[in-house]
Protein backbone atom coordinates (compact mmCIF):
# COMPACT_ATOMS: atom_id res chain seq x y z
CA UNK A 1 0.00 0.00 0.00
CA UNK A 2 1.29 3.31 -0.59
CA UNK A 3 1.25 6.40 1.65
CA UNK A 4 -2.89 7.65 0.31
CA UNK A 5 -3.98 3.89 1.01
CA UNK A 6 -2.56 4.11 4.18
CA UNK A 7 -4.30 7.11 5.40
CA UNK A 8 -7.81 6.06 3.79
CA UNK A 9 -7.45 2.76 5.33
CA UNK A 10 -7.04 4.49 9.01
CA UNK A 11 -9.91 6.84 8.00
CA UNK A 12 -12.34 4.24 7.16
CA UNK A 13 -11.75 2.79 10.24
CA UNK A 14 -12.41 5.83 12.08
CA UNK A 15 -15.53 6.09 10.69
CA UNK A 16 -16.88 2.68 11.05
CA UNK A 17 -16.23 3.18 14.70
CA UNK A 18 -17.88 6.28 15.00
CA UNK A 19 -21.10 4.94 13.10
CA UNK A 20 -21.08 1.58 15.15
CA UNK A 21 -19.23 2.04 18.67
CA UNK A 22 -19.73 6.61 18.47
CA UNK A 23 -18.20 6.11 22.47
CA UNK A 24 -15.18 5.30 20.76
CA UNK A 25 -15.08 6.97 17.93
CA UNK A 26 -15.72 9.99 19.58
CA UNK A 27 -12.40 9.18 21.50
CA UNK A 28 -10.60 8.32 18.11
CA UNK A 29 -11.18 11.46 16.75
CA UNK A 30 -9.58 13.57 19.25
CA UNK A 31 -6.10 11.83 17.94
CA UNK A 32 -4.82 13.33 14.76
CA UNK A 33 -3.19 10.55 12.61
CA UNK A 34 1.15 10.75 12.09
CA UNK A 35 3.11 8.29 10.27
CA UNK A 36 6.02 7.13 12.63
CA UNK A 37 9.00 6.31 11.96
CA UNK A 38 9.69 2.43 12.43
CA UNK A 39 12.80 2.79 14.22
CA UNK A 40 10.71 4.19 17.07
CA UNK A 41 7.43 2.90 16.33
CA UNK A 42 7.17 -0.61 14.92
CA UNK A 43 3.46 -0.76 15.43
CA UNK A 44 1.30 1.90 16.70
CA UNK A 45 1.66 4.35 19.54
CA UNK A 46 0.64 7.43 21.42
CA UNK A 47 2.21 10.52 23.52
CA UNK A 48 -1.80 11.26 24.60
CA UNK A 49 -1.10 14.23 21.68
CA UNK A 50 -1.54 12.21 18.80
CA UNK A 51 -2.07 8.80 17.33
CA UNK A 52 1.59 7.58 15.69
CA UNK A 53 1.37 4.31 13.54
CA UNK A 54 3.84 2.39 11.51
CA UNK A 55 2.79 2.68 7.77
CA UNK A 56 4.08 -0.96 7.21
CA UNK A 57 2.22 -2.15 10.21
CA UNK A 58 -1.16 -0.97 9.60
CA UNK A 59 -0.90 -2.00 5.88
CA UNK A 60 -1.21 -5.89 7.02
CA UNK A 61 -3.74 -5.44 9.35
CA UNK A 62 -7.50 -6.19 8.67
CA UNK A 63 -10.12 -3.69 9.01
CA UNK A 64 -11.69 -4.77 12.42
CA UNK A 65 -7.86 -4.55 13.36
CA UNK A 66 -7.41 -1.59 12.61
CA UNK A 67 -10.23 -0.53 14.60
CA UNK A 68 -8.77 -2.07 17.10
CA UNK A 69 -5.40 -0.27 17.33
CA UNK A 70 -7.43 2.70 17.01
CA UNK A 71 -9.65 2.64 19.82
CA UNK A 72 -6.65 0.91 21.64
CA UNK A 73 -4.34 4.30 21.92
CA UNK A 74 -7.61 6.37 22.43
CA UNK A 75 -8.34 4.56 25.64
CA UNK A 76 -5.16 4.85 27.21
CA UNK A 77 -5.73 9.01 26.75
CA UNK A 78 -9.50 8.86 27.86
CA UNK A 79 -8.71 6.49 30.91
CA UNK A 80 -5.62 8.68 31.83
CA UNK A 81 -2.81 6.16 31.89
CA UNK A 82 -0.67 8.84 31.53
CA UNK A 83 -1.49 10.82 34.34
CA UNK A 84 -1.84 7.74 36.95
CA UNK A 85 1.28 5.61 36.99
CA UNK A 86 2.46 7.43 40.29
CA UNK A 87 4.99 5.63 41.77
CA UNK A 88 5.34 2.35 39.97
CA UNK A 89 7.49 1.19 37.33
CA UNK A 90 6.55 1.62 34.17
CA UNK A 91 6.78 -1.22 32.00
CA UNK A 92 4.66 -3.16 34.42
CA UNK A 93 2.41 0.22 34.68
CA UNK A 94 2.13 -0.11 30.95
CA UNK A 95 1.48 -4.13 30.88
CA UNK A 96 -1.28 -3.49 33.34
CA UNK A 97 -2.82 -0.65 31.39
CA UNK A 98 -3.01 -3.28 28.01
CA UNK A 99 -4.09 -6.05 30.16
CA UNK A 100 -7.16 -3.35 31.28
CA UNK A 101 -8.25 -2.17 28.09
CA UNK A 102 -8.24 -5.03 25.56
CA UNK A 103 -11.15 -6.93 26.90
CA UNK A 104 -13.21 -3.46 27.15
CA UNK A 105 -12.25 -3.56 23.55
CA UNK A 106 -13.28 -7.31 22.56
CA UNK A 107 -16.36 -6.99 25.00
CA UNK A 108 -17.10 -4.08 22.61
CA UNK A 109 -16.77 -6.54 19.49
CA UNK A 110 -13.67 -5.43 18.14
CA UNK A 111 -11.06 -8.07 17.10
CA UNK A 112 -7.71 -7.48 18.54
CA UNK A 113 -4.42 -7.83 16.25
CA UNK A 114 -1.56 -10.62 17.02
CA UNK A 115 0.35 -10.03 19.86
CA UNK A 116 -2.30 -8.27 21.97
CA UNK A 117 -2.22 -8.50 25.49
CA UNK A 118 -5.18 -10.82 27.13
CA UNK A 119 -5.77 -12.41 30.18
CA UNK A 120 -9.38 -13.57 31.48
CA UNK A 121 -8.38 -13.36 34.82
CA UNK A 122 -8.33 -9.80 34.31
CA UNK A 123 -11.56 -8.90 32.79
CA UNK A 124 -13.32 -5.85 34.40
CA UNK A 125 -10.12 -4.56 36.73
CA UNK A 126 -8.75 -1.39 36.47
CA UNK A 127 -4.83 -1.19 35.65
CA UNK A 128 -4.19 -0.22 39.37
CA UNK A 129 -5.73 -3.69 40.70
CA UNK A 130 -3.72 -5.39 37.99
CA UNK A 131 -0.44 -3.62 38.42
CA UNK A 132 0.76 -6.21 41.59
CA UNK A 133 0.30 -9.45 39.27
CA UNK A 134 2.39 -7.93 36.28
CA UNK A 135 5.69 -9.71 36.83
CA UNK A 136 8.58 -7.22 35.64
CA UNK A 137 10.03 -7.97 31.72
CA UNK A 138 7.57 -11.00 31.89
CA UNK A 139 5.09 -9.51 29.14
CA UNK A 140 5.43 -6.43 26.56
CA UNK A 141 2.98 -4.28 25.09
CA UNK A 142 2.07 -4.32 21.35
CA UNK A 143 2.29 -0.36 21.01
CA UNK A 144 4.02 1.67 22.03
CA UNK A 145 3.45 4.62 25.27
CA UNK A 146 5.24 7.99 24.51
CA UNK A 147 3.96 9.84 27.39
CA UNK A 148 6.31 8.54 29.88
CA UNK A 149 10.10 7.58 29.24
CA UNK A 150 11.47 7.23 32.78
CA UNK A 151 11.21 4.71 35.22
CA UNK A 152 10.14 4.56 38.77
CA UNK A 153 12.75 6.43 40.61
CA UNK A 154 12.83 9.05 38.07
CA UNK A 155 15.11 8.68 36.12
CA UNK A 156 15.22 9.55 32.40
CA UNK A 157 14.52 6.33 29.65
CA UNK A 158 15.43 6.83 25.56
CA UNK A 159 13.21 9.95 25.39
CA UNK A 160 15.59 12.18 27.38
CA UNK A 161 15.21 14.72 29.98
CA UNK A 162 12.04 16.65 29.69
CA UNK A 163 12.65 19.84 27.64
CA UNK A 164 11.18 22.93 29.13
CA UNK A 165 7.87 23.41 26.67
CA UNK A 166 5.52 26.43 27.07
CA UNK A 167 1.73 25.26 26.21
CA UNK A 168 -0.18 26.47 23.23
CA UNK A 169 -3.42 27.26 22.68
CA UNK A 170 -4.95 23.72 21.23
CA UNK A 171 -7.83 22.62 19.58
CA UNK A 172 -10.36 25.08 20.12
CA UNK A 173 -11.17 23.90 23.58
CA UNK A 174 -9.75 26.61 25.81
CA UNK A 175 -7.06 23.99 27.04
CA UNK A 176 -4.07 24.64 26.58
CA UNK A 177 -2.23 21.74 24.43
CA UNK A 178 1.31 21.24 23.26
CA UNK A 179 3.27 22.36 20.41
CA UNK A 180 5.93 20.47 19.08
CA UNK A 181 8.39 21.58 16.08
CA UNK A 182 11.46 19.74 14.77
CA UNK A 183 13.95 20.82 17.39
CA UNK A 184 12.02 19.53 20.00
CA UNK A 185 11.54 16.05 18.94
CA UNK A 186 14.11 13.06 19.19
CA UNK A 187 15.40 10.58 16.70
CA UNK A 188 13.44 10.11 13.55
CA UNK A 189 10.76 12.98 14.88
CA UNK A 190 10.05 10.86 18.16
CA UNK A 191 7.91 12.92 20.11
CA UNK A 192 9.58 13.68 23.80
CA UNK A 193 7.34 12.52 27.12
CA UNK A 194 5.38 14.95 28.86
CA UNK A 195 6.24 17.64 31.21
CA UNK A 196 4.01 17.68 34.15
CA UNK A 197 1.90 20.88 32.98
CA UNK A 198 1.55 19.06 29.84
CA UNK A 199 0.52 15.84 32.01
CA UNK A 200 -2.22 17.92 34.16
CA UNK A 201 -3.89 19.90 31.49
CA UNK A 202 -3.99 16.66 28.85
CA UNK A 203 -5.54 15.09 31.87
CA UNK A 204 -8.15 17.34 32.51
CA UNK A 205 -8.81 17.55 28.56
CA UNK A 206 -8.81 13.77 28.24
CA UNK A 207 -11.20 13.68 31.38
CA UNK A 208 -13.95 16.12 29.54
CA UNK A 209 -13.56 14.25 26.56
CA UNK A 210 -14.31 10.87 28.11
CA UNK A 211 -17.60 12.22 29.53
CA UNK A 212 -18.66 13.85 26.47
CA UNK A 213 -17.93 10.53 24.70
CA UNK A 214 -19.81 8.63 27.54
CA UNK A 215 -23.24 11.22 27.42
CA UNK A 216 -23.15 10.59 23.57
CA UNK A 217 -23.00 7.05 23.32
CA UNK A 218 -25.96 6.59 26.71
CA UNK A 219 -28.44 8.65 24.46
CA UNK A 220 -27.66 6.21 21.36
CA UNK A 221 -28.04 3.11 23.60
CA UNK A 222 -24.54 2.23 23.01
CA UNK A 223 -22.25 2.10 26.03
CA UNK A 224 -21.19 -1.60 26.73
CA UNK A 225 -21.76 -3.08 30.44
CA UNK A 226 -18.45 -3.13 31.77
CA UNK A 227 -17.15 0.26 29.34
CA UNK A 228 -19.86 2.26 31.43
CA UNK A 229 -19.19 0.85 34.74
CA UNK A 230 -15.45 1.88 33.99
CA UNK A 231 -16.56 5.42 32.79
CA UNK A 232 -18.69 5.84 36.11
CA UNK A 233 -15.47 5.08 38.49
CA UNK A 234 -13.18 6.79 36.63
CA UNK A 235 -16.12 10.39 36.27
CA UNK A 236 -17.79 10.24 40.13
CA UNK A 237 -16.19 12.37 42.74
CA UNK A 238 -12.89 11.13 43.79
CA UNK A 239 -12.71 12.91 47.47
CA UNK A 240 -9.74 12.45 49.15
CA UNK A 241 -10.27 9.75 51.71
CA UNK A 242 -8.31 10.66 54.83
CA UNK A 243 -10.30 14.30 54.51
CA UNK A 244 -13.86 12.41 54.35
CA UNK A 245 -12.08 10.28 57.40
CA UNK A 246 -11.73 13.12 59.21
CA UNK A 247 -14.75 15.05 58.96
CA UNK A 248 -16.38 11.79 60.13
CA UNK A 249 -13.82 11.62 62.90
CA UNK A 250 -14.59 15.28 64.09
CA UNK A 251 -18.71 15.26 63.88
CA UNK A 252 -18.35 12.62 66.46
CA UNK A 253 -15.74 13.77 68.54
CA UNK A 254 -18.62 15.87 70.23
CA UNK A 255 -17.15 18.86 71.32
CA UNK A 256 -19.60 21.15 73.75
CA UNK A 257 -19.65 24.38 75.96
CA UNK A 258 -19.66 24.07 79.60
CA UNK A 259 -21.45 26.61 81.45
CA UNK A 260 -20.19 25.67 84.96
CA UNK A 261 -19.01 28.64 86.94
CA UNK A 262 -15.25 29.75 86.99
CA UNK A 263 -13.13 30.79 89.94
CA UNK A 264 -13.85 33.82 91.47
CA UNK A 265 -10.35 34.46 91.15
CA UNK A 266 -11.62 35.87 87.29
CA UNK A 267 -12.69 38.79 89.18
CA UNK A 268 -16.81 38.97 87.81
CA UNK A 269 -20.18 37.60 88.43
CA UNK A 270 -20.15 36.79 84.50
CA UNK A 271 -20.34 33.07 83.67
CA UNK A 272 -18.94 32.67 80.34
CA UNK A 273 -18.71 29.47 78.26
CA UNK A 274 -15.71 27.11 77.77
CA UNK A 275 -15.00 24.50 75.64
CA UNK A 276 -15.37 20.53 76.82
CA UNK A 277 -14.24 17.90 74.51
CA UNK A 278 -15.49 14.68 75.37
CA UNK A 279 -13.61 11.81 74.34
CA UNK A 280 -14.78 9.19 72.15
CA UNK A 281 -14.70 5.53 71.31
CA UNK A 282 -13.27 4.44 68.01
CA UNK A 283 -12.96 0.93 67.26
CA UNK A 284 -11.24 0.48 63.74
CA UNK A 285 -11.08 -2.90 61.60
CA UNK A 286 -8.29 -3.94 59.33
CA UNK A 287 -8.92 -6.52 56.79
CA UNK A 288 -6.34 -8.82 56.63
CA UNK A 289 -7.62 -11.49 54.65
CA UNK A 290 -4.73 -11.23 52.20
CA UNK A 291 -6.42 -8.72 49.65
CA UNK A 292 -4.66 -5.92 51.69
CA UNK A 293 -0.55 -5.27 51.35
CA UNK A 294 1.28 -4.80 54.40
CA UNK A 295 2.12 -0.94 52.51
CA UNK A 296 -1.56 -0.60 52.19
CA UNK A 297 -1.42 -1.62 56.25
CA UNK A 298 0.72 0.52 57.40
CA UNK A 299 -0.25 4.06 55.61
CA UNK A 300 -3.40 3.58 57.58
CA UNK A 301 -2.87 2.89 60.41
CA UNK A 302 -0.35 5.96 60.18
CA UNK A 303 -3.15 8.49 59.05
CA UNK A 304 -5.38 6.73 62.02
CA UNK A 305 -2.50 8.35 64.02
CA UNK A 306 -2.23 11.68 62.74
CA UNK A 307 -5.55 12.10 63.24
CA UNK A 308 -6.08 10.83 66.57
CA UNK A 309 -3.95 13.22 67.86
CA UNK A 310 -6.10 15.70 66.91
CA UNK A 311 -8.68 14.96 68.92
CA UNK A 312 -9.81 12.77 72.49
CA UNK A 313 -9.97 9.56 71.23
CA UNK A 314 -9.46 5.76 72.61
CA UNK A 315 -8.67 3.48 70.05
CA UNK A 316 -9.78 -0.36 69.65
CA UNK A 317 -7.69 -1.81 67.14
CA UNK A 318 -9.01 -5.21 65.36
CA UNK A 319 -7.26 -7.38 62.93
CA UNK A 320 -9.97 -9.45 61.24
CA UNK A 321 -10.13 -11.68 58.18
CA UNK A 322 -12.43 -14.46 58.86
CA UNK A 323 -11.63 -14.67 62.56
CA UNK A 324 -10.82 -11.69 64.99
CA UNK A 325 -6.95 -11.84 65.59
CA UNK A 326 -6.09 -13.86 68.12
CA UNK A 327 -3.64 -11.12 69.81
CA UNK A 328 -6.03 -8.55 69.64
CA UNK A 329 -7.92 -6.42 70.33
CA UNK A 330 -5.29 -3.33 70.89
CA UNK A 331 -6.28 -0.63 72.65
CA UNK A 332 -5.20 2.96 72.78
CA UNK A 333 -5.88 5.55 75.58
CA UNK A 334 -5.95 9.11 74.48
CA UNK A 335 -2.62 9.80 75.70
CA UNK A 336 -0.82 6.88 74.48
CA UNK A 337 0.98 6.54 70.72
CA UNK A 338 -0.06 4.83 68.19
CA UNK A 339 1.96 1.77 67.56
CA UNK A 340 1.33 -0.90 64.52
CA UNK A 341 1.07 -3.87 66.21
CA UNK A 342 4.21 -6.64 65.75
CA UNK A 343 1.95 -9.00 64.04
CA UNK A 344 -1.29 -7.96 62.10
CA UNK A 345 -1.17 -11.07 59.62
CA UNK A 346 -3.71 -13.20 58.50
CA UNK A 347 -4.73 -14.46 54.93
CA UNK A 348 -7.83 -16.66 55.31
CA UNK A 349 -11.35 -15.94 54.14
CA UNK A 350 -13.19 -12.54 55.17
CA UNK A 351 -16.12 -12.14 57.22
CA UNK A 352 -16.90 -9.23 58.92
CA UNK A 353 -19.03 -10.21 61.59
CA UNK A 354 -16.38 -11.06 64.21
CA UNK A 355 -15.81 -7.37 64.56
CA UNK A 356 -19.62 -6.69 65.15
CA UNK A 357 -19.92 -9.94 67.28
CA UNK A 358 -17.32 -8.78 69.47
CA UNK A 359 -18.82 -4.85 69.71
CA UNK A 360 -22.50 -6.28 70.81
CA UNK A 361 -20.72 -8.29 73.65
CA UNK A 362 -19.33 -5.06 75.31
CA UNK A 363 -20.74 -2.71 77.71
CA UNK A 364 -21.23 0.56 75.36
CA UNK A 365 -21.41 1.00 71.36
CA UNK A 366 -18.45 3.48 69.75
CA UNK A 367 -19.07 6.14 68.74
CA UNK A 368 -17.59 5.30 65.19
CA UNK A 369 -16.19 2.31 63.66
CA UNK A 370 -13.91 2.11 60.85
CA UNK A 371 -13.11 -0.59 58.61
CA UNK A 372 -10.56 -1.07 56.20
CA UNK A 373 -11.49 -3.59 54.19
CA UNK A 374 -11.88 -4.62 50.00
CA UNK A 375 -15.56 -5.27 50.69
CA UNK A 376 -15.16 -8.64 49.34
CA UNK A 377 -16.22 -10.84 52.54
CA UNK A 378 -19.78 -11.90 54.67
CA UNK A 379 -21.44 -8.96 56.52
CA UNK A 380 -23.84 -8.84 58.98
CA UNK A 381 -27.52 -8.84 58.39
CA UNK A 382 -28.26 -5.87 60.05
CA UNK A 383 -26.59 -2.75 60.48
CA UNK A 384 -26.04 -1.61 63.71
CA UNK A 385 -26.91 1.45 65.43
CA UNK A 386 -23.83 3.48 65.80
CA UNK A 387 -22.09 4.89 62.69
CA UNK A 388 -20.10 2.57 59.98
CA UNK A 389 -17.23 3.88 57.97
CA UNK A 390 -15.89 1.56 55.40
CA UNK A 391 -13.10 2.41 53.97
CA UNK A 392 -12.76 0.65 50.64
CA UNK A 393 -10.17 -0.31 48.61
CA UNK A 394 -11.97 -1.22 45.06
CA UNK A 395 -15.15 -1.28 43.47
CA UNK A 396 -17.02 -3.59 45.53
CA UNK A 397 -20.29 -1.75 47.31
CA UNK A 398 -21.46 -2.42 50.85
CA UNK A 399 -24.85 -3.02 51.83
CA UNK A 400 -25.04 -0.21 54.73
CA UNK A 401 -22.67 2.11 56.25
CA UNK A 402 -21.25 4.84 55.09
CA UNK A 403 -18.46 4.15 52.35
CA UNK A 404 -15.66 6.19 51.22
CA UNK A 405 -13.50 4.43 48.34
CA UNK A 406 -9.10 4.52 48.86
CA UNK A 407 -8.01 6.65 46.33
Amino acid sequence: MDEREIENKLSAARTRLILDKPFLGALVLRLPLVAADPRWCPTTATDARRFYYNPDYVAELRPDETQFVLAHEALHCALSHFARRQHRVRQRWDVACDYAINPLLIEEGLTAPPGSLMMDEFVGMTAEEIYPYVQENEDETLDRHLYDDSDSEGEQGDGGPEPDREPQQGDGEGQAQPQMNESSQGEGGKPPPLSAAERESLSIQWQQRLAGAAQQAQQAGKLGGNMARLVGHLLQPQLPWRALLARYMSAVARDDYSYTRPSNRRGGPAVFPSMRSHQIELVIAVDVSGSITQSELGEFLAEIEALKGQMRARVTLHACDAELAPDGPWCYEPWEEFETPPRLRGGGGTRFTPVFDWVARQDRAPELLVYFTDAQGQFPANAPDYPVVWLVKGRTPVPWGERIQLN
